[in-house]
């Protein structure tokens, strides 16, 4: 009984901390990521114009729509210089509040009095060492043109901006180490896009499947419209296949130590030779006998399935509130492993364990049904 209480909390342990996990990426990407993205399925951009923003705009459940241009360039400040990704959005971004709770230092702004300002990742702050606070150097920003690399000019082979930084933010490591968000006019021009753009970003106000729907019908087979989750559905799947699969890995274990389930039945059975022969010499039926030992399985696993569910049900609750194991790391997300507690995954683990410990309870119990009798005695 013992084993199996172990075994199920560890269980309901593993499966937890996967569902936090779960939950933090979701957390980090709709931060990052919006709600409902718009690509062209061929080519890096596509033509943006009033007439299709309005189109899109009419969508009933559509908030908000920002304008995206997306791409790599060379940033410079003072003597340092790194490659990072620059996306270029539209004033409206800053009503999306994706990035409120996330600004370390400055202020979050894209624009103010005629300015254009940089929100910088913490890593490329870093990397460069640029300050916001009462800056008096400007961060330039190289992008390559496609000119013939024989042009004698060397200017014409890229083009130059600046702009002031204005905050600083910080997500995660991939992000704060790779991007700086510029006004849509600043990268437009650096650029030259036109009216090209590489992705628009929406906000909705109601349910994101319907408002998904309703763009991909309007957009047709040229643009792919993805939720959040289905931007990274490579990470979510590889998430929910390592759970399936450490599932599967505890389940084994679990199997392997329910053997000793097995034996000690086995002994019984042995150990209860004359009761049992008493019983049958008295009237009792092979079925009772069975369903006597069947119930012995049933009782430790049962109880034991129940004790760990229990226990493990109450040390993720400890560990979501005074957070019991640390992640060990100073630059983490969080500060202690996250948890989330399950109710599907207290069904399954109980139903496998009352499976498994039934299962292993059935030969024993045929055994003292058919071999015993009043010749026993």
């Amino acid at each position: 009984m013992g084993g199996v209480a172990f075994s199920t909390a560890a269980l309901i342990i593993v499966l937890s901390v996967f569902n936090g996990l779960g939950d933090l990426l979701r957390s980090l990407n709709t931060t990052f990521d919006p709600e409902i993205k718009v690509e062209a399925v061929k080519g890096k951009s596509f033509e943006v114009d009033s007439v299709f923003l309005q189109k899109i705009k009419a969508i009933e459940g559509v908030e908000t729509v920002t304008e995206v241009i997306e791409d790599y360039a060379l940033v410079r400040y003072r003597d340092a210089d790194i490659v990072v990704t620059i996306k270029g959005l539209s004033d409206n971004f800053i009503n999306q509040h994706r990035l409120d709770d996330h600004i370390v230092e400055g202020k979050l702004r894209l624009r103010e009095n005629g300015i254009n300002y940089a929100i910088i990742g913490r890593g490329v702050r870093y990397a460069l060492n640029i300050t916001v606070e009462n800056n008096i150097y400007p961060l330039q920003v190289y992008y390559i043109k496609n000119a013939k690399a024989s042009s004698l000019d060397i200017s014409k082979l890229y083009a130059r901006r600046d702009i002031e930084p204005g905050s600083v933010f910080s997500i995660e490591k991939n992000y704060d180490d790779n991007y700086i968000f510029l006004p849509l006019a600043f990268a437009q021009d650096l650029l030259d896009y036109g009216n090209k753009r590489t992705s628009l970003e929406i906000k909705t106000k109601s349910a994101t499947a319907s408002v998904q729907q309703e763009l991909q019908k309007l957009l047709g087979d040229r643009f792919s419209v993805l939720t959040n989750e289905q931007q990274h559905k490579d990470i979510y799947k590889l998430l929910k296949m390592e759970k399936l699969f450490t599932f599967l890995a505890l389940t084994l274990l679990i199997l392997v130590a329910s053997i000793n389930i097995f034996f000690s039945l086995m002994m019984l059975v042995i150990d209860k030779k004359k009761d049992v022969a008493i019983l049958s010499a008295v009237g009792a039926s092979p079925r009772l006998i069975r369903n006597i030992f069947l119930s012995e399985g049933a009782l430790i696993a049962f109880l034991g399935a129940g004790i760990g569910l229990v226990f493990g049900g109450t040390i993720c609750w400890l560990q979501d509130q005074f957070g019991l194991v640390g992640m060990g790391m100073e630059n983490s997300l969080v500060v202690n492993y996250p948890v989330k507690l399950n109710p599907l995954d207290f069904l399954s683990i109980s139903a496998v364990m009352i499976a498994i410990t039934l299962l292993i309870s059935f030969y024993p119990a045929s055994v003292a049904a058919k071999s015993f009798s009043t010749e026993d005695l």
